[in-house]
């Protein structure tokens, strides 16, 4: 960690920044005397309910906010309850901008742009929420979407929005189990599909896999098909179990007007999932009013989102940054889809797209700024990227090298926002921020009102030392359980057993003395050779900085009464693993870390086994070194690749 800062924001972009405007705000509403973001965030924490409703009011969120109350039994978690006597609408606050401004601007892997402005979206969302009512979707059912990131995906979530339905969705990569394990728990009403999609070159079928989808659950009534790999799709292997499917633009008729249904604070927006590498995954029902506030501070404060601005995200449908990134409409900005490969036809293009729709806010995960670092692409360089001004990664720990190369290599002069939180919650617990300077590996700050602590083995804090990343009060967008949990007695053993009354995440962190967060991983995957606790992360930020190797993955092995840590690299093509290169990775790790952290073994493997969403699968590599099944391979993007650590001769001696 650096003593000085990377980049520093320009005085012009401090005064500017929505976040500046809030604390002139609140110091003008509460007769406060906020001077900095640590005063605010400080402010934000110690009166909570004060804060939501600033926050409220400053968002001008739409809702009916009834006797006023802001929190009650504040002090439980979980049970505290927020706003319990308001009511509103999510689809309402997103479709409240209307005129001919871009909304949504797609571009594919074929390059076939198209858009829907403020208008046009509000008037086919009006259709399809027509059409759902139509066929009895009531508050509360359940509709999902089995989509690639197309405009129609928002247009059929703000739809179900509209109604208070809850919306779920998955991308369409999933295969049938990996569908049937989500879908098949939350027994859908309607379900939404694309006829396929495109990626890294090839055209994906969608239909034969969702046919078989419909069949084995039974509460699908109604499958609606988005043309987008054929013009006319053929449909009779789901019409041969659904017989009403038909096409999205059949769906419904022609409405003037959405009857939004105004509904509780808590009433369920969304159901997303747990990985799944563990077993069946976690159905997590997340509210309107928590997941609307949470997205709105994240958005205005901490990103600096505004109407003027294009934000893009690269995500799937299956990633809460999806969900994260369709709430930029309640600020009227226009957001930038892309759906296919990152690196088809080469490793420009998302910059292409960039450039051509003048990002302004551009965000992808750290492995991808790692790849394009690998790949030697030189974005900055290459493309006119003037209108770009934040970069946000997420998904892992953005290593201290991935600073440098954005820095160095995309532009010089950029808010790089790495940002951690999770599906869990449904946005970030340490994120972003317009007003702070960015140091080298380390995330800038705790979201406000999040009262987010590293925490020791006995739940004290600390700073300074790795520890458990833990949120020690109540906040909006904690779930408000699990589907099918009746007693929560899932839900509190996820998140509340380690520690009582407070939220443990499970990522293990330092709190630094910039009062950043730098992320060591993921506390289940802590490797504990001789009783020591090492992050993950730890190792590769040392070892992805060799130019020879391209990822890493990093397991414990038991051996001998003990841990010994196995790291397992896999190579550029053109590289060899030998005895040199291992003690180069040795001698990188023992000078940077500690000798504790070096690994007894070193050895190469053709690929890296990662979830759909991008994430490397410690737990899975563990499982599989010491001959225990891997419970749920519908979770990988690619499970094959965990025959390269079976029965590996290496381990045995």
């Amino acid at each position: 960690m650096m003593s000085e800062p990377i980049w520093q924001p320009s005085p012009q972009r401090i005064s500017d920044a929505n976040l500046t405007r809030f604390i002139d705000c609140v110091n003008a509403r509460r007769g406060a005397e906020i001077s900095d973001y640590a005063e605010l965030y400080q402010w934000s924490i110690e009166q909570p309910a004060d804060f939501w409703v600033e926050l409220a009011h400053f968002a001008d969120v739409q809702a009916d906010w009834g006797s006023g109350l802001a929190l009650l039994d504040g002090k439980r978690m979980p049970g505290a309850k927020w706003f319990p006597d308001a009511k509103l609408n999510f689809a309402a606050n997103l479709l409240r901008h209307r005129d001919a401004t871009e909304a949504l601007v797609f571009v594919g892997e074929r390059c076939e742009r198209r858009s829907l402005t403020y208008q046009q979206l509000y008037h086919e969302v009006a259709r399809v929420a027509q059409g759902l009512r139509a066929v009895g979707v009531v508050a509360g059912d359940r509709v999902a979407g089995f989509l690639p990131n197309i405009p129609e995906a928002a247009v059929a979530m703000l739809a179900t929005a509209s109604i208070g339905a809850i919306w779920s969705s998955c991308s369409p990569e999933f295969g049938v189990n990996g569908v049937i394990d989500r879908f098949g728990q939350i027994e859908p009403k309607v379900l939404f599909t694309a006829d396929g999609y495109f990626y890294g070159g090839k055209t994906l079928d969608s239909l034969g896999l969702v046919a078989t989808v419909v069949s084995r659950i039974a509460s699908i009534q109604q499958v609606i098909v988005i043309p987008f790999v054929q013009s006319s799709p053929d449909l009779s292997a789901v019409e041969s179990a659904v017989p009403s499917a038909l096409l999205f633009e059949r769906f419904g008729t022609s409405a003037t007007a959405i009857d939004f249904a105004m509904l509780p604070f808590d009433q369920p927006l969304y159901i997303l999932y747990s990985s799944g590498t563990t077993g069946v995954p976690k159905c997590i029902v997340h509210g309107a009013g928590g997941t609307l506030l949470q997205h709105r501070k994240e958005h205005l404060l901490h990103t600096d989102l505004k109407r003027s601005d294009r934000l893009f995200y690269f995500t799937t449908c299956g990633w809460m940054m999806w969900n994260w990134l369709m709430s930029g409409l309640a600020t009227g900005a226009t957001l930038v889809l892309y759906d296919g490969s990152p690196f088809f036809p080469d490793k420009n293009v998302l910059w292409r797209l960039a450039e051509s729709e003048a990002v302004t806010i551009f965000g992808t995960s750290a492995k991808y700024l790692a790849a394009l670092e690998k790949a030697e692409a030189q974005p900055g360089p290459d493309h006119d990227l003037k209108a770009l001004r934040t970069i946000l990664s997420t998904g892992s720990p953005l290593l201290p090298d991935s600073y440098d190369y954005v820095y160095h290599q995309i532009k010089d002069d950029v808010l790089l926002a790495s940002i951690s939180g999770g599906t869990d919650i449904v946005s970030c617990f340490c994120l972003g921020n317009p007003l702070l300077p960015v140091y080298r590996g380390e995330i800038q700050c705790r979201g406000l009102g999040m009262h987010t602590a590293v925490v020791d083995d006995s739940g004290q804090a600390v700073r300074g030392e790795p520890g458990e990343l833990v949120c020690t009060a109540p906040f909006p967008s904690m779930p408000l359980g699990f589907w099918r949990d009746p007693d929560g007695k899932r839900y509190h053993a996820a998140y509340f057993e380690r520690f009582g009354n407070v939220w443990h995440h499970g990522d293990y962190a330092i709190l630094t003395e910039h009062d950043g967060v730098v992320i060591l991983g993921r506390s289940d995957a802590v490797l504990n050779p001789g009783g020591v606790r090492i992050g993950t992360a730890e190792i590769y930020r040392q070892v992805e900085t060799l130019p020879e190797v391209l990822e890493s993955v990093a397991v414990g092995q038991n051996w001998r009464g003990d841990v010994r840590i196995i790291l397992f690299v896999k190579m550029r093509p053109d590289a060899t693993l030998d005895d040199k290169l291992r003690e180069r990775i040795r001698g990188a790790i023992r000078a940077n870390t500690t000798p504790r952290h070096v690994p007894a073994k070193i050895i190469a493997v053709a690929d890296i086994p990662r979830t759909i969403s991008g994430k490397t699968v410690e737990l899975a590599v563990r499982d599989v070194i010491h001959g225990r099944a891997v419970r749920n391979l519908d979770a990988l993007a690619n499970p094959e690749a965990l025959d390269h650590f079976r029965h590996l001769p290496e381990l045995t001696d």
